[in-house]
């Protein structure tokens, strides 16, 4: 568990994919908490309009960041391949050509977003009262976005090198600063001034600067594979073709989570039209369904960094343990965390709505329901991180759509008739069956072995020479 890189293409299976998913799920945990801590601290000082303008913000910052994580994703895909086929120089090329990249999309959103905030938040329909307050804390998120940028770089290719710990570390150093500085720069408490919400963006923004600073520290403290020094620094001026390959995976990477977030934002829609108990009761168990994917994503995530490095270093015959160990993890974990919400689903239910309120039964039948519908998801979401694992993005994207809006919408829409509101908690069970079904006939077929991201990349960059 110390950090530092590690070979990930030889050892047991099962006990490296552990140890490498842990920190990840415990960073997902925090990062989630560290959003409902800054929540409450914004409700607590400054009421209803200001947490309805940090929501309405979220919205636009989670579509930026789609596009900065999808980038860095296949950083860390690219990174893993040539670390495990020993090429450190080429992995110091990917990180230098990712970080010119982040750098560019970071800086244009930054100009066009803080240019165009107020216009952003005016087509989303932004509430009246709220407008304002959103408006200037969005235009200091956007002032954040370069650190940002390369903070999730610097996480993302710290895992392709096989350092899960070194991510969580000052991940933890971040929270502690955010959620810490949030109530002493929005009320102004003690020698700080009082910011008001943009106290709380420029918490988020100190927090994330910190944290990239330090890790850039260990990083070359260490010597680490993903620093650049001397004539490497030349590779932050990277050639066209790395540039495009780089560009193009984490474009499709971060359509995948747009498509995901249109899909829950449809059926919110849906959910909205069975009136305020249903909707309230809805929230509640979506609150917990978010905790209950947390273990799916980190072993998908270890998954994905394991089965990279295993690629570059041609150890095909390993990348099938990998996942089938991966959906064991994923079924243990998100089965117990599904068996014991489901034990105690009222006690937990009775924290966000009160015991006494009418929503709780509502929630627990949508949770009963629902709820193991994630054993199957997550089984995507651990295949999906082997194939993505060599780069192959558009069949995801496509099962994706298939799964979400095809069979979950779908059977929402069409069997409502003769399920009524239940429809709608069906319809997770109907799409994630759907989703793993296609995935694992896809990952069965093969099709996505045909060459490693790596070759790809060499290959256009000779063809560009």
């Amino acid at each position: 568990m110390a950090g530092g890189p590690q070979n990930l293409t030889e050892g047991p299976i099962g006990r490296t994919l552990l140890l490498f998913a842990i920190p990840t799920l415990a960073a997902n945990v925090l990062q989630s908490l560290n959003a409902s801590i800054n929540m409450i601290w914004v409700g607590r000082f400054l009421g209803e309009q200001a947490l309805a303008a940090t929501a309405n913000a979220g919205n636009i910052l989670f579509m930026i960041f789609s596009a900065l994580f999808g980038c860095s994703m296949a950083a860390m895909i690219l990174v893993g391949q040539h670390v495990g086929r020993k090429d450190i120089d080429g992995a110091r090329r990917v990180v230098g050509a990712a970080a010119a990249l982040l750098l560019g999309i970071s800086f244009v959103m930054m100009a066009i977003g803080i240019g165009l905030t107020d216009k952003l938040l005016h087509l989303l329909g932004t509430p009246r009262d709220a407008a304002p307050l959103a408006s200037a804390y969005l235009k200091m998120m956007f002032w954040g976005l370069p650190f940002s940028a390369i903070m999730v770089l610097m996480m993302m290719t710290l895992r392709g090198i096989g350092d899960a710990m070194t991510p969580l570390w000052f991940m933890i150093v971040g929270i502690v600063l955010d959620a810490g500085l949030n109530p002493f720069l929005i009320a102004g408490i003690g020698p700080f001034p009082e910011m008001g919400i943009v106290g709380s963006a420029v918490a988020t923004l100190i927090a994330n600067a910190v944290a990239m600073l330090g890790m850039l520290a260990v990083v070359y403290w260490r010597d680490l594979p993903i620093r650049l020094r001397g004539r490497e620094l030349a590779y932050l001026v990277p050639g066209p073709a790395l540039i495009r390959l780089i560009f193009g995976k984490g474009v499709m990477m971060g359509l995948q989570m747009f498509v995901l977030t249109a899909a829950a934002l449809v059926m919110v829609g849906l959910v909205n039209q069975a009136g305020v108990i249903v909707t309230a009761a809805y929230g509640v168990a979506f609150q917990l369904w978010n905790y209950i994917q947390m273990p799916s994503m980190a072993v998908a995530s270890a998954v994905s960094a394991m089965a990279a490095q295993n690629i570059g270093a041609g150890r095909w015959d390993r990348l099938g343990s990998i996942t089938r160990i991966g959906l064991f993890y994923n079924f243990l974990m998100t089965g117990v965390l599904i068996l014991l919400l489901s034990l105690l689903d009222r006690h937990v239910l009775g924290l966000f709505l009160g015991a006494a309120s009418p929503a709780i039964a509502v929630a627990a039948r949508i949770h009963l329901l629902a709820s193991w519908s994630f054993l199957f998801s997550g089984a995507t979401m651990v295949l999906f991180g082997t194939i993505r694992a060599n780069g192959v993005v558009l069949m995801p994207l496509i099962i994706m759509i298939i799964g979400l809006f095809g069979s979950r919408l779908g059977f929402a829409i069409f069997a409502r008739p003769w399920l009524h509101v239940d429809a709608l908690w069906w319809a997770f069970p109907v799409g994630s069956i759907v989703s793993a079904t296609l995935t694992w006939a896809y990952f069965r077929r093969g099709g996505w072995k045909k060459a490693s991201l790596v070759d790809q990349a060499e290959r256009a960059e000779h063809a560009a020479a």
